[in-house]
Order: structure tokens, then sequence, then C-alpha cells
């Protein structure tokens, strides 16, 4: 349920606190009934649903009122909204709903609360204007067809407040509870205190910077080093903000399933019982019956989803503290679905702990709540690093004509047709580029307006058959919607790219090369953002490509360790460049070796690759079969990936292979002698190839700084992190061999950490 909470110290001495709702969140909460139906889900995009909304506009008449703001109050609770659009000529109020496919499919709750909201607009107008009575008109406009299905109703405003008045009794008693839960939390948050004895050494500095860049309304950059406690940190000053900013809701935005941890294990030693702490999880981890479709019809947690919904609500939010493993045990005693319960908490939580799609991704389930809403967020952005990365996952979309062909054969044969139609527009592509890899200045036509109709009729046929799973026409539904929706916004920001996989088919694929413009508008909607990172040099490159503003503070938080700590050697005699690993694998093995028999002990190795990890453990087995290695494996689970953790004992020896940038690179922590060295036979720089070189090309057309936008800044980052997971306390102590000849070039020590000392052998 969407809202937004004013507190009672913004308003009058002796006047009730109001609590103010959307109308589309009261009518949420209120006349949501009968099973959670995912089938009949309006399929255009945000470009499409805009644009329908504007042709229906602009079919009515001169006088016509679009986007109309309409607000009204019942006792404490204020209500206010946007309805679509009004005609004072005919006295017609419209509610405007875009959709593909078959509407005699549409489910009738689905309907139930469309026209409960647009009785509830009908109701703030008739009080606004002085009206009567007014006609309610619930369009349903056709994005294909561009044809209007409407229905009509007229109603006297005396049955619109009725109406009106027994949407906001249901909501009262809540409204009510939420506002008691606000003041409580603020004045908790007020009174908070630090959760240790003292700060660590760069810990204060960093939760001032926090707590100033959230009184100032900015973005911070904050680079501090492992080991001073970054998300107690953060999270502390951002909570002793909160109160006074006003803040609704906080978000701490992680890469990995471990941040996320750390994040809810900060906020348990906080120790606060008036907060709401939610922790989100993808969908195929939250899902009980993977097997089933989201509909009552076959999954049993989504028939009477909304009817189970308000008792499961009320249990979960008097839990307070909801991870994953209590969000479950809460929604299955309730027999409703996790997933969907979590969706449903958000927003009534104060706290949200989830990966960084919930945000920044095309469909982001926070990013949307908090603009539907109003809601005044700040954002926590750990190991900000990884979200340039993860940004062009989220903006890139991409389609093989293989998996056309396989779906084409099994395809229904209603569906042949269309998916004859795109594969015509297909294979014009294929034969018309002679090359393997090629990149585009546009995305053809054709081609899209084939996809988008595939798609469309996909969409439509699984709605017609909903008790036949197939999951192979989802995933294609899926990946096209996708797809035309990065299309239309396709711009110097992305690449368009076909690469033939063989003689016979090609992938397509739109490449996001720089996020910012996606991820400038999500950090702007904040009321802060703090990102945070061992690793975040030079700071000029994230601000570019991850688009934040102009007035973006800074802080580098200078590290407690000291250059003792760790020994850092250069080996300028070897190079790892490809057309050299060959000949680095006895030299990398004799130097490991030669470091392991001086100081038996736990170490990590990192390669570039899988096949140089595999190379080099098979070398130095080789070399020194009496020392214990174990390696990472392509597609390592997270059951094998904690085995692989488990063999750094305290007081055990042995070497772990890893890839650089993987699992074991980042967000692990192995303290003291559980590791006490780290081998890195790499730069880290992405391979040169096509897709790279375009872009390199893209960067340096848009930042002049090609080479190292694309190559260095992203390898030297990987060096670092890795690097990390040596020297994790002030009582540490380690080592750490650079096994490539480029480390000491000048301008490659400069973007390493200041407190490092480098021993050229």
């Amino acid at each position: 349920m969407a809202l937004h909470t004013v507190a009672a110290s913004t308003r009058p001495p002796l006047q009730q606190p109001t609590y103010t709702i959307a109308v589309r969140a009261l009518c949420e909460f209120t006349a949501k009934r009968g099973d959670l139906d995912l089938r009949f889900t309006p399929s255009p995009t945000a470009q499409e649903g805009v644009a329908g909304h504007g042709i229906v506009a602009k079919r009515r008449g001169a006088g016509y009122e679009a986007e109309l703001s309409l607000a009204g109050s019942h006792r404490h609770l204020q209500v206010r909204g946007r309805a679509d659009g009004f005609d004072p000529a005919s006295n017609r109020l419209e509610e405007i709903k875009t959709f593909r496919g078959d509407l005699a499919r549409q489910p009738a709750n689905h309907r139930t609360l469309h026209w409960a909201q647009l009785r509830l607009y009908g109701w703030l107008l008739c009080a606004q204007r002085g009206l009567a009575e007014v006609t309610l008109a619930l369009v349903y406009f056709d994005i294909d067809s561009q044809r209007e299905t409407v229905l009509l109703e007229t109603a006297t405003a005396d049955a619109l407040r009725q109406h009106f008045e027994a949407q906001c009794d249901c909501f009262l008693d809540w409204a009510a509870q939420e506002l008691a839960h606000r003041a409580a939390r603020d004045a908790a948050l007020t009174a908070l205190a630090f959760p240790h004895a003292r700060f660590r050494t760069g810990q204060r500095e960093l939760a001032t910077a926090v707590y100033q860049a959230n009184r100032a309304g900015r973005c911070l950059m904050a680079q501090a080093p492992t080991g001073i406690g970054k998300t107690v940190g953060t999270i502390f000053p951002l909570l002793k903000a909160a109160p006074g900013q006003a803040l609704d809701k906080l978000f701490f935005l992680t890469a990995k399933t471990s941040g996320r941890q750390l994040a809810l294990d900060a906020l348990k030693s906080l120790g606060t019982a008036h907060l709401r702490v939610l922790e989100l999880v993808a969908r195929d981890k939250a899902c009980e019956h993977p097997d089933k479709a989201c509909h009552g019809e076959s999954c049993p947690l989504a028939q009477g989803f909304y009817d189970r919904l308000p008792a499961a609500r009320a249990a979960a939010v008097a839990q307070g503290f909801l991870d994953k493993a209590t969000l479950r045990d809460t929604a299955l005693a309730h027999r409703v679905c996790p997933y969907y319960l979590g969706q449903e908490l958000a927003r009534w939580s104060d706290v949200v702990v989830g990966d960084y799609n919930y945000y920044f991704d095309t469909s982001a389930l926070l990013h949307g709540l908090a603009q539907a809403n109003q809601w005044r967020v700040s954002l926590l952005v750990d190991e900000a690093h990884n979200l340039l990365e993860r940004g062009r996952k989220m903006y890139s979309a991409s389609l093989d004509q293989a998996d056309l062909k396989r779906l084409r054969q099994s395809a229904p044969p209603a569906l042949k047709k269309s998916l004859d139609r795109l594969q015509r527009q297909w294979q014009a592509l294929h034969q018309a580029q002679t090359g393997t890899y090629q990149a585009y200045d546009t995305i053809p036509a054709k081609f899209l307006t084939a996809l988008q109709s595939a798609a469309s009729d996909v969409g439509e046929h699984l709605a017609e058959h909903p008790a036949a799973v197939d999951a192979a026409l989802q995933r294609f539904q899926f990946d096209a919607q996708h797809f035309v929706r990065l299309a239309e916004q396709f711009g110097a920001h992305s690449l368009f790219d076909i690469g033939k996989a063989d003689a016979r088919s090609t992938v397509l694929c739109v490449r996001n090369v720089v996020p910012a413009p996606f991820l400038a508008p999500r950090l702007a909607a904040a009321h802060a953002a703090t990102l945070f990172s061992a690793t975040l040099s030079p700071p000029r490159f994230y601000e570019d490509t991850l688009g934040l503003p102009a007035n973006t503070a800074w802080i580098d938080v200078p590290a407690p360790f000291q250059a003792a700590q760790l020994s850092v050697q250069v080996a300028r005699r070897v190079s790892t460049r490809y057309a050299d690993r060959a000949g680095s694998l006895q030299p990398i093995a004799e130097l490991m070796a030669r470091q392991y028999a001086a100081a038996p002990g736990h170490y990590l190795a990192f390669f570039s690759s899988y096949d140089y990890l595999q190379q080099a453990a098979a070398r130095f087995a080789a070399h020194a079969p009496e020392v214990p290695v174990w390696l990472q494996s392509r597609r390592m689970g997270e059951a094998d990936q904690a085995a692989f953790l488990a063999r750094f004992v305290p007081g055990g020896q042995g070497i772990g292979f890893a890839v650089l940038g993987g699992a074991f690179a980042e967000g692990i922590d192995l303290p003291g002698d559980r590791l006490i060295g780290a081998f890195i036979a790499t730069l880290g720089l992405p391979q040169v190839n096509s897709v790279n070189e375009q872009i390199r090309q893209r960067m340096e057309a848009v930042f002049a700084n090609g080479y190292d936008y694309a190559y260095l800044y992203p390898g030297l980052q990987k060096v670092v992190q890795a690097a990390g997971r040596v020297i994790r306390t002030p009582e540490d102590q380690g080592v750490l061999l650079l096994m490539d000849q480029r480390f000491a070039r000048a301008e490659v020590q400069k973007l390493l950490p200041d407190w490092w000392t480098l021993q050229l052998a």
C-alpha cells in the first residue's frame, strides 16, 4: 500500500495529526479482494501508456481537463490523487487504463478496483466543484487497435460521498496505528545511541559525512576502507537524521546476498524495537511453488490472496523485523505468497534491504512506490563500485535467433504466423551482415514492429490458456518486451549490435554502456543518497558513468591500517598479457611456492579467467604437490561457495584459486590467520574484443577518456577489491604479490591505495 505520512510536529498545536494517502493506495488497501492473478497484466510499456493516455485526451473536446489534481479529507485522513481527465461540457470524469489482449479475460477483482478508484475521484471532484452528480467513465484503451471500451455510470454526489467515507472508515484504524508507529519510531531514532563503546578509526568521519549529506539533501560518494565498519557507519547516522528530515523510508541497496546480511546484522545491533525492517529477495528465491503460475487456479498461495492479506499484513508489521525466514514463516502461517507479501510490506516498512534492482531497474518496485506516493526516501548504496556493471545489465537486452527457431517449432499453430513474420525480419538482418560482429547507429523499425507484434500475440495466447504453463513462451514474451522498452529509449548511452553465433543465427543486443541517463533520475528522486565502497577512485569516473548530481559530496576516509601490516610486492618480470600467459605459468608457480614456503598459511590466488585459473592451478600443483589447493568453478552454487570458504579455518594451510571480480574477490571476511596473503596474476583489464572496443570508442566519444574508462579503471578496481580480503582488522598482518610488470607503472600505482608501500622485485 502506498502512502505518505505527515508527522504530527508539522501541524499546529492541539490539532490531531493527519495521515495522507493516495487514492490508488487507499483503494488497494480497502477494495482488493479475491485471488492474486497475473494473467491479465497490461503489457504496454511506460511510454506506450503515456502515449495512450495522450491519444484519448486528444480525442476529447477543447475544454477537456487532463491530469486533474484532486484532494479531500475525512476525519484525520487526507486523500489525494490525479484523475486522468474531466470534460466539463458533458460532466464526465474519466479513468483511463491501457491494455493489450482480450478485455473479456480481465479478472473481476481488477475491474472492481478500477471502479473503486474512479468513484473516489468522483467524490473529490464533486466536493471540489460543488457538483450534484457526475458521469463516471472507465475507459479501457487497446494500445494495438487504439479502440476504446467505455463503461459508464452516473452517480450522485451523495452516493459518492458515502462510498468515499466508507473507504476511509475502513482505513482509519490502520492510519491511526501508522501515525502512532511513526511518532514512536521518530522518538526512538532521536534517542538512538551508537551500538558500540566507541567509533572505529575513520568510522566517525564517515558517519558525520552521511549525516551532513542527509541534512543537506544531497548525494555523497564515500570511499572508505575495509575494516572500519562501513555498514553501521552509514546506517546509524541516517537513522539519526530521519526524524529531523521527515524521512519516510531508508532503502539499503546491495549487489550481493552477503551485503544484505551485513545490513540486517547492523540493524539488529542498533536494537530499536520501533523500527520496521524488511528484507526483499528475488522472486525465484521466495517462490514456494515454482512449478505453478501466479493465479488462484494454479497456486494455492495465490487463491484468495487478497482475502487473507489483511491478517497477514497485520501479523507481519507486528513482527517488526522481517528477514527472509521470518517473512516466509509469517506468509505461510496465513497461506499467502511470501514474495507478494514482501511486495506489500515494502509500503509499511521503515527500512527496506534489497538488491539494487528494487530501486534502479526499469520497473523497480521501490522507486515506483516512492514516486507514486511522494515518499521522502534516502538511499544507502552498498559496494557502489558494482552499480556501473549492474546498471549496464539492467538497461541491456539480448535476443538469440536460435531461441526463436526452437520456439517456432514447438509454438501453437495460432502463433506461427507472427513468429514467422519476426523470423523473416530477423533473417534479413542476418543476411545483410557480412562480418561476425557489427554495431549499428539505429535499430531497424520493421524488426521492432514484428517483435512487438509477436510479443503481444504470445501474451494474448498465454492469457487465453492459463492452465498450460509454457516456460519458453513466457521467457520469450518477457525478453521481447524488455528489448522493445529499451529500444524505445535507445541513444548515445547504448549500442545496438549484432553478433553471428554461427552461420545460421545471430544474437541481437541493446547494450548499455553508460547507465548514467537511467540512474540519474532515480538518484535525483531521493532526498539523499550515499554511495559507499572501498574502491570509488577516481571519483570522476563514477560521477560520469553513474549520473551523480553536480553537487555530490566526496569523502575519502583514511585507512586505519599501517604500511607495515601488508607487504606489497610487484613481480615486474612476469607478464600476464593474453599473449604471454602460457609463459607466465611457471614463474607464477615458483613465486607462489616460494612465498608459501616462507610463510605457510591460507592464501587466495586470483586470475582473470577460469581457463587461466585452471592452467595455473595445474602448474602449481605439479611444482608444489605438498600444498593443499582448491578451485573456484564455473556456476558455483551457494552451498559450493560456502564449502570453498569453509576451508579457510583458523590455523589452516593451503591456497584457494579464484577468479578476479568473482564471488571470492569481494564481500568476504577472513580475518586473522584465516587468510594471510593473496596472489593477483592480472591487472583485471577487460578482454580486448569487438564489444569492449566498441565500449572504448563510445567512452572516448562521450568522456574523451576511452581507454581508462573502458579498461584501466574497471580493472584496477577489481584488483584493489581482491587485495582488500587480506587486511581486515588493525591487528592483521599479510602479504600481497602483484604478479604483472604493469603494476610498476606510475599511472597504475596512483590508482592503488595510498597506504600501500610497493616493493619491486
